[in-house]
């Protein structure tokens, strides 16, 4: 029977393939189902900046998100110099598919050396682009976003706790930044 079916099915492709109607739709929906882009695959095989800060230091805030979904979850930590606030060390752990450990490798890079308003106004819609992300995992580029601002948030509310209300003023988070 399963013989019957591979014969049958194989013989289906084979002439889809032979179409010119078909052939050229049938190629490209293969070729997207079965490849990463290589940024992905490469910060999926060497994803950078892999770890943890102190959540205790003052100078770091720590991000938790999930995505109940697909069961990804991902924890970004951000240590901010306090004088300059830019952003001068981050790391990230995060258990899920390639996409989402891609994402967080990604983000990490692209928060380093920016000031909290700046990371702030990431946009996912930066980091499905850069990796090419498709649809489908588009939740992905998502959960870095939402990381980034949970990470300030955290840093901004201990901030205040330390040193008064003053210290923990509000970073703008809406404009979006373009890809460099």
């Amino acid at each position: 029977m399963f013989r019957s079916v591979l014969r049958a099915n194989t013989n289906i492709a084979k002439t889809a393939f032979q179409k010119p109607a078909t052939a050229p739709l049938l190629r490209q929906a293969l070729q997207q189902t079965r490849a990463y882009h290589p940024k992905v695959i490469d910060h999926y095989q060497n994803p950078r900046n892999v770890g943890s800060l102190n959540k205790n230091l003052p100078n770091v805030g720590t991000g938790l998100v999930g995505a109940p979904a697909c069961g990804d979850v991902m924890r970004l930590q951000i240590q901010v110099n306090d004088e300059t606030g830019v952003i001068e060390d981050v790391k990230f752990k995060t258990f899920g598919c390639g996409s989402a450990i891609a994402s967080s490798s990604y983000v990490t890079e692209l928060v380093r050396g920016k000031t909290l308003e700046e990371a702030g106004k990431i946009k996912n819609s930066v980091i499905a682009k850069e990796l090419s992300l498709p649809p489908v995992k588009l939740h992905c580029s998502m959960l870095a976003e939402d990381a980034i601002k949970s990470a300030i948030k955290d840093y901004t509310s201990k901030r205040r706790v330390t040193l008064g209300p003053e210290a923990g003023a509000k970073v703008n988070m809406t404009s979006s930044v373009s890809a460099n």
